[in-house]
C-alpha cells in the first residue's frame, strides 16, 4: 500500500509543477501588457494635451467606442 500512495504522488507532482510554471508565465505576460498599455495611454494623453487635441475616446472591452 505504501507504493500506491508514493506512485500516486509522483504521478501528480509533474502536472502541478507544469501548471504552476504556466500560471507564473501567463501572469507575467498579462501584467506586462497591462503596464505597457497604461504607459502608452499616459504618453498619448500627454502628447494630445501638448498639441491641444481633445482627449482620446474611451474604448470598451471589445474595442468599441463608449459614449
Amino acid at each position: 500500500m505504501d507504493n500506491f500512495w508514493l506512485n500516486a504522488l509522483w504521478s501528480v507532482v509533474p502536472t502541478i509543477l507544469v501548471g504552476l510554471v504556466f500560471w507564473v508565465v501567463m501572469r507575467g505576460i498579462i501584467r506586462a501588457d497591462r503596464d505597457e498599455r497604461a504607459a502608452y495611454a499616459a504618453l498619448e494623453a500627454e502628447e494630445r494635451a501638448r498639441l491641444g487635441l481633445p482627449p482620446a475616446p474611451v474604448t470598451g472591452p471589445g474595442g468599441s467606442v463608449e459614449g
